[in-house]
């Protein structure tokens, strides 16, 4: 009785142990029919023990099934298999990135079992990448300054010829037209001013984002070529926010006119650009924990980011248009870090979505 009782106890503590990890754990026979899976692997599945116990993986979740071929490399060769960075398909279309591993054991000779451990690493890459896009960052505004300075001596002169030209017309008529050059080179030179070089801090005022949304909403769907559908689905709870209305504009702005230039550039069935809020609870921007974030996102159904610029793309002069400037995201991501915020983003043929998070706990 002592034997059974103490052999009792450890399956109990080992039941726990297994409870506390972060790391989801299965236990399946060879028909990947769940025998045991522990608390991460529940939450990972949204499902409880009794909705999971007896069932097939694959019947529980879509994204089990990525994990198929790794079921047949381990009962194959009998040894452990390991997949890094394996793409989950979760809800809300997101994908998580898992670190999986597969190992067969044996219980007696007869019963062969299937070890499964899922490693949510979605968070931690988040992390990283944020870290990244905020590394680009210092680089991207050394860069822009330059360039701000090359644009800044021809504006100049631009404006000195409009002048002079004016003084020489007789005609009101034409002499509004050089009215509009200077005009021009005016907005112009203030927005490098503004935007691009050393600057003033943000002229923040307290301001319902919905109201600056709407402005770049009618923007956008006023330069919408014919096709293009521009959506709005706002989170109505979202509170008030600090910040410079004209640098979010602008860099709603930049973001938005991407997506409808991707949208206006190929045979894309029902193209649409969405609008969105949504206040997103106990988040990161960075390295710092928010207990609020403002998640402003336009989402599209274009082609995607090209693969082979998604990791320089808020750098200057990086573009997937060949008439493309590459300066949009830069700025829009140097106006968002001003107001201690970030812009991500995550993209596949079909789906993209570009995402302004604005801290609002320290606003």
């Amino acid at each position: 009785m002592a034997a059974e009782f103490q052999l009792s106890t450890v399956r109990i503590e080992g039941t726990e142990l297994l409870d506390a990890l972060v790391t989801g754990v299965f236990l399946l026979d060879q028909d990947l029919n769940v025998g045991y899976l522990n608390a991460a692997a529940q939450t990972l599945l949204g499902l409880g023990p009794n909705q999971a116990l007896g069932r097939n993986i694959t019947e529980l979740t879509r994204g089990a099934e990525t994990l198929l071929p790794l079921f047949d490399r381990a009962r194959k060769g009998g040894e452990g298999v390991v997949q890094r960075e394996l793409a989950w398909p979760a809800s809300g279309g997101v994908d998580r990135i898992l670190d999986c591993a597969v190992t067969q054991i044996t219980f007696g000779q007869d019963h062969a079992r299937l070890l499964l451990e899922i490693e949510d690493i979605t968070q931690h890459r988040r992390l990283t990448r944020e870290n990244a896009l905020l590394a680009q960052l210092g680089g991207s505004r050394l860069m822009v300054r330059q360039l701000a300075h090359e644009i800044k001596n021809p504006l100049g002169g631009l404006r000195g010829a409009a002048q002079l030209l004016e003084r020489e017309l007789l005609d009101p008529a034409l002499r509004e037209y050089t009215r509009v050059i200077i005009s021009e080179a005016d907005r112009l030179a203030n927005l490098l001013d503004s935007m691009l070089g050393p600057g003033r801090p943000p002229a923040k005022q307290l301001i319902n984002v919905h109201e600056i949304l709407e402005r770049v909403y009618h923007l956008l769907r006023s330069e919408a070529p014919d096709g293009v559908t521009v959506d709005r689905d706002y989170d109505p709870s979202l509170p008030p926010l600090t910040v410079d209305p004209n640098h979010i504009i602008q860099a709603m702005l930049n973001l938005g006119r991407n997506a409808i230039q991707a949208l206006s550039g190929g045979n894309i069935p029902s193209p649409r650009l969405i609008l969105r809020t949504r206040a997103v609870s106990n988040a990161s921007v960075g390295a710092h924990r928010h207990r609020l974030v403002a998640s402003i996102q336009f989402e599209d159904n274009g082609p995607g980011v090209l693969s082979e610029i998604c990791d320089t793309i808020f750098y200057p002069l990086v573009s997937g248009r060949a008439d493309g400037t590459g300066l949009g995201l830069g700025i829009a991501q140097d106006l968002v870090s001003r107001h201690g915020g970030l812009i991500e983003f995550d993209s596949a043929p079909g789906r993209t979505i570009f995402v302004i998070s604005l801290p609002m706990d320290s606003q």
